[in-house]
C-alpha cells in the first residue's frame, strides 16, 4: 500500500545522484517506472525505498513511488550520501600497459572492465587501478584522474591515460581537435552493400531510454551533438559483416548507435538489440549455431584496435594497435566456417 507520507530530509544534507528533465512527449506514467529505464541498474524496490525516505524530489517536493511524471517535470534523486562515484579508492588490480613514459600511458582494457566508478560500478574500474598505481594524476573536466578518453565496459581495447597537467591539456585538445587517430573492429549485423561509406547524425540520449543514445535526423538538429563514423568493410561473413570504423568525434555508443542507424547493429550488442537474431534463417540449427556465437563472444563484438595521437612533450606522432582478443576471434572464426559452408 502507498499510504505513507514520504519524509523530507533537510535538503542543505543532501547530495544529487541523478537529475532529469521529463521529455515534452512523456505520456502520464508512474514515478518508480520511468526511473528504472533511467537510472542504470536500479530495481523497482530500490526506487520504491528511496521514494518512502523521501529521496525523489519532482520540481523540488518529495513524491511517493505512485506519482505520475508528467512534460518537464524536474526530477532529482538525493540522498544523505555523496554519490560513491565521487569517493575515489586505489585497487591493486592488474592493467596492461602497452606504453608508458613520464608524460602518459597506453592501456589496453579488456572487455567487462568498467573505465571510471559509475552508478552500480564503485570498485574494480581503469581509474581505481591507475590512482593505486600513481600518485597526483591529474583531473580532466569532469573531475576523473588521468582519462583523457573513454570506452564502454564490454568493448576492448587501447586507451592513452595522462600522467601530468601538460599531457591532459595536449592530448585533450587532440581529442576535442579531432586530430587523434582512433579506430575499431566491429562484428555487426547483416551484408552492408558499400565497401565503405560514412555515418553522421547528431547523437544524444534516447528520449524514452537514457540508457540508450540515438540518432536526431535533420529536422531535430538542436538536439544532441554531432558525430561522424567512417566505416569500411573488412570481410563479409555472410549474415554478419567484419568492419572498421574511424571515429572523427567520440560520442558516447557513437559506432554502436550509428551502425545500428544504418541498420547494421552491432552483434550481441544487448543494450541495442543486437543480441537478438537480426538476419539469417529460421532453421533451428542456425539459432543454435548463433546462440553458440553469442556464448564464445558473450558481449558487443566492438574492439578498439588502433590508437594514434601526437606525443605532448616530444610532438612525434605515435601509433599503436592491439590484436583483437580472443572471444572475438573466435567468434570471427565461427561465421567465417559458416559463411564457407552455407549458400548465403
Amino acid at each position: 500500500m502507498d499510504d505513507y507520507t514520504p519524509q523530507l530530509p533537510d535538503e542543505e544534507n543532501l547530495y544529487e545522484h541523478h537529475a532529469f528533465t521529463v521529455d515534452k512527449g512523456q505520456t502520464p506514467l508512474r514515478i518508480d517506472k520511468y526511473l528504472m529505464n533511467f537510472v542504470e541498474n536500479a530495481t523497482r524496490n530500490k526506487i520504491q525505498a528511496a521514494a518512502k525516505n523521501g529521496s525523489i524530489f519532482v520540481n523540488d517536493v518529495p513524491v511517493k513511488s505512485n506519482y505520475k511524471v508528467k512534460p518537464n517535470d524536474q526530477i532529482r534523486v538525493l540522498f544523505t550520501h555523496p554519490p560513491h562515484e565521487n569517493l575515489l579508492v586505489g585497487e591493486d588490480i592488474e592493467i596492461d600497459v602497452v606504453y608508458e613514459d613520464d608524460d602518459l600511458l597506453v592501456v589496453n582494457k579488456p572487455a567487462g572492465m568498467v573505465v571510471h566508478p559509475g552508478h552500480g560500478n564503485y570498485s574494480g574500474t581503469l581509474i581505481n587501478a591507475l590512482i593505486h598505481r600513481f600518485d597526483n594524476l591529474p583531473n580532466n573536466s569532469s573531475e576523473r584522474p588521468g582519462l583523457v578518453h573513454r570506452i564502454d565496459k564490454d568493448t576492448s581495447g587501447l586507451l592513452v591515460v595522462a600522467k601530468t597537467e601538460q599531457a591532459m591539456t595536449h592530448l585533450s585538445l587532440q581529442f576535442a581537435n579531432k586530430t587523434s587517430e582512433r579506430e575499431y573492429v566491429a562484428i555487426v549485423w547483416g551484408n552492408i552493400e558499400e565497401d565503405e561509406g560514412t555515418v553522421e547524425g547528431n547523437i544524444g540520449r534516447h528520449p524514452k531510454n537514457r540508457l540508450q543514445n540515438t540518432v536526431f535526423l535533420d529536422d531535430e538538429e538542436d538536439k544532441g551533438k554531432p558525430a561522424v563514423t567512417h566505416y569500411k568493410v573488412l570481410e563479409r561473413l555472410g549474415y554478419v559483416t567484419l568492419v572498421s570504423c574511424k571515429l572523427e568525434t567520440g560520442r558516447t555508443h557513437q559506432i554502436r548507435v550509428h551502425m545500428k542507424h544504418i541498420g547494421h547493429t552491432l552483434f550481441n550488442d544487448e543494450r541495442y538489440g543486437g543480441e537478438k537474431i537480426l538476419k539469417g534463417t529460421t532453421f533451428t540449427k542456425y539459432k543454435q549455431f548463433v546462440d553458440n556465437c553469442f556464448k564464445v563472444l558473450p558481449r558487443q563484438a566492438l574492439h578498439a584496435k588502433t590508437l594514434g595521437f601526437e606525443h605532448p612533450t616530444t610532438g612525434k606522432f605515435m601509433r599503436f594497435e592491439t590484436p583483437i582478443p580472443e572471444d572475438m576471434q573466435q567468434c570471427i572464426e565461427k561465421w567465417r566456417t559458416y559463411s564457407k559452408h552455407q549458400d548465403i
